[in-house]
């Protein structure tokens, strides 16, 4: 605990050059761990760079290196035009010299002090009157001047993360680093604490990596996404890019694909810009048209496709532009908050979201004979996942 509140505010103030651009080349490895270790290069320019993937992917490990909180074993990490680690020059500066803001998903406030101490505690090199003016602005910026002299222990969650990214931004870090940051707080909380923090950067041009699990964050937030697997990247661009038309089942997953399928190539139409592929199960099999990708007949890949992409019809549909009409008969209903999760037997089992005025209008219930309408262009065909 006592590391992290000096990681979070770096040393003295230092004003950033505009348009600061991250650049990392790393390798670590773990010993007793045979089958992983973090080798990542890329560059992140100023503003949102999510860092996306599963638990155990090395986004915190990644953090840490890029802190200075574990060393790599090769690779050069800069801020700006400023090498912080350079495994073939032997530069490794400590934490405190990387101007680098960190704040860890447990935040690490002193719960004995109030939020205006917390805010000021990486001040203590300036003179009293400019320390105070700088972590009253910050506490102005962040919307929580009125809880200056509240214990940090006696104020809402929200409110203490807010505490926790004055502290950091207070001290005017080069790079900002963001672990999981609101993964604790509710979705309006989290939004008006994001619209807080992109005003901040929008005078300060310095580039963030915010991990997060939160497909939501990534839309909000992320002007780039890296998607990590096994400490390596997997993917790169923008949220869309990345997340809607993902190209590994992976990313697929970690997108919120539900239904994903094998799928083998039976015929290829370059003039009309599709496919046909069999999708088999229990069920039996059936065939769906997809977009033209790279394959020939035969080839096996991987279909996804979101369950908010289908729609259900309770009469066999007629003149749709959807190309895809598939018998099944509903297996399961069962409620999630305000939307219904339908499962649905054809050739495979099928996830379908609708809300409960559909449910209800179309008098949905389990046993029910129903058509899946799926358009061509919401089949994402990808490659297996290794």
């Amino acid at each position: 605990m006592n590391a992290h509140p000096a990681v979070h505010n770096g040393v003295g103030a230092v004003n950033p050059a505009a348009e600061t651009r991250l650049g990392c080349r790393i390798q670590k490895r773990f010993a007793g761990q045979q089958n992983f270790a973090v080798d990542v290069a890329f560059e992140a320019a100023a503003g949102f760079t999510i860092l996306f993937g599963a638990s155990g992917a090395g986004k915190t490990t990644l953090l840490d290196c890029v802190a200075g909180l574990t060393r790599p074993d090769d690779g050069r990490i800069a801020i700006g035009d400023r090498a912080v680690f350079d495994s073939s020059s032997g530069v490794n500066l400590p934490v405190a010299d990387r101007h680098v803001g960190y704040v860890f998903q447990n935040l690490a406030l002193f719960p004995h002090m109030t939020a205006e101490q917390n805010v000021s505690y990486g001040l203590n090199h300036l003179r009293s009157d400019a320390r105070r003016q700088r972590t009253t602005a910050m506490l102005q910026a962040f919307r929580i001047a009125h809880l200056s002299g509240r214990n940090v222990r006696d104020i809402s969650g929200g409110e203490r993360q807010r505490v926790a990214l004055a502290r950091t931004l207070v001290t005017d870090p080069q790079l900002l680093l963001l672990d999981e940051p609101l993964a604790a707080l509710d979705s309006p909380t989290k939004s008006h604490i994001i619209d807080d923090l992109q005003q901040w950067n929008r005078t300060q041009g310095i580039p963030i990596l915010y991990v997060t699990h939160s497909r939501d964050e990534v839309f909000a937030l992320g002007e780039s996404v890296i998607v990590l697997e096994a400490g390596r990247i997997l993917r790169q661009g923008t949220p869309h890019e990345v997340m809607t038309a993902p190209l590994q089942e992976t990313v697929a997953q970690l997108a919120g694909f539900e239904n994903i399928f094998d799928a083998v190539v039976e015929a290829v139409s370059p003039d009309r810009g599709t496919m046909t592929c069999r999708l088999s199960g229990d069920g039996g099999s059936t065939s769906i048209e997809t977009p033209l990708v790279r394959g020939g007949v035969g080839t096996a890949f991987r279909v996804g496709i979101r369950a908010g992409d289908i729609l259900l019809a309770t009469a066999l549909p007629r003149a749709l532009s959807a190309r895809n009409i598939i018998p099944g008969r509903i297996v399961s209903l069962d409620q999630r908050d305000v939307m219904i999760s339908a499962r649905v037997q054809c050739a495979v089992e099928m996830e379908v979201h609708l809300t409960l005025a559909a449910r209800d209008s179309l008098q949905l219930e389990v046993g029910r004979e129903v058509w899946l309408v799926i358009k061509t262009h919401s089949c994402h065909l990808m490659q297996r996942a290794t």
